[in-house]
């Protein structure tokens, strides 16, 4: 993984507060809690059944049995519980989740969220993304700021299917920390050795300036 992405997990770790019950979902979210302190109060939630979520571990130090819902070994805390997929939605369902961390394909101006599906690509299905989406109390995207062909995944107007509209409180990508606004996407930090225009011309949506520089990370 190139440092820029480790950089965005890492700042990206930071959004979650003492006491929060989190989910990471699939992909590059599942990596931020190796960005935790072991002794970070946190409830980590995956959707396949377990809370008290422990760092991931190497297959050789790993309990086979043991994954997330994106098949990453994971390891237990003091705490952890096991359920059946019936209680861990009723979980989401309720509005239980203080935060949700979701990759993407695609994020709108306005929040829309599109992260399941790519056309002419097989995908299982929509999954749990969006119930997560929808329920969790703030919903934030880890995502590259473009896609490997480098168009830009910050759009105007998604073009992919819909995971959930409205959802999106603030994405963090390779290069900027953005948040959306009633005006649209702002940009909040950027990424060390980033400009703002750098940011801008990668985004396929007008981009809110801050006035001053703004903070790196």
């Amino acid at each position: 993984m190139s440092s820029a992405k480790n950089r965005m997990i890492a700042r990206a770790a930071r959004e979650i507060a003492p006491g929060m019950v989190v989910n990471l979902g699939i992909g590059m979210p599942t990596k931020v809690v190796n960005h935790l302190a072991s002794d970070f109060p946190v409830c980590l939630h995956t959707e396949n059944g377990l809370t008290g979520i422990g760092p991931v571990l190497p297959p050789e130090r790993a309990d086979r049995n043991l994954i997330d819902a994106g098949g990453a070994y994971v390891s237990t805390i003091p705490g952890s519980a096991f359920f059946d997929s019936a209680t861990s939605f009723a979980m989401v369902r309720s509005g239980r989740l203080d935060l949700t961390m979701l990759g993407a394909f695609e994020v709108s101006a306005n929040g829309d969220l599109a992260n399941w599906k790519i056309p002419g690509k097989f995908s299982p299905g929509v999954g749990g993304g969006i119930e997560l989406a929808q329920k969790a109390r703030r919903v934030v995207v880890l995502t590259t700021h473009t896609d490997r062909a480098g168009a830009p995944k910050l759009k105007q107007q998604c073009t992919l299917p819909l995971t959930a509209c409205g959802c999106v409180a603030r994405v963090f990508t390779d290069m900027a920390v953005i948040d959306i606004t009633e005006r649209g996407f702002a940009l909040i930090e950027t990424l060390e050795g980033i400009s703002p225009g750098e940011v801008a011309n990668a985004t396929d949506a007008p981009l809110i300036l801050p006035e001053a520089p703004p903070p790196t990370f």
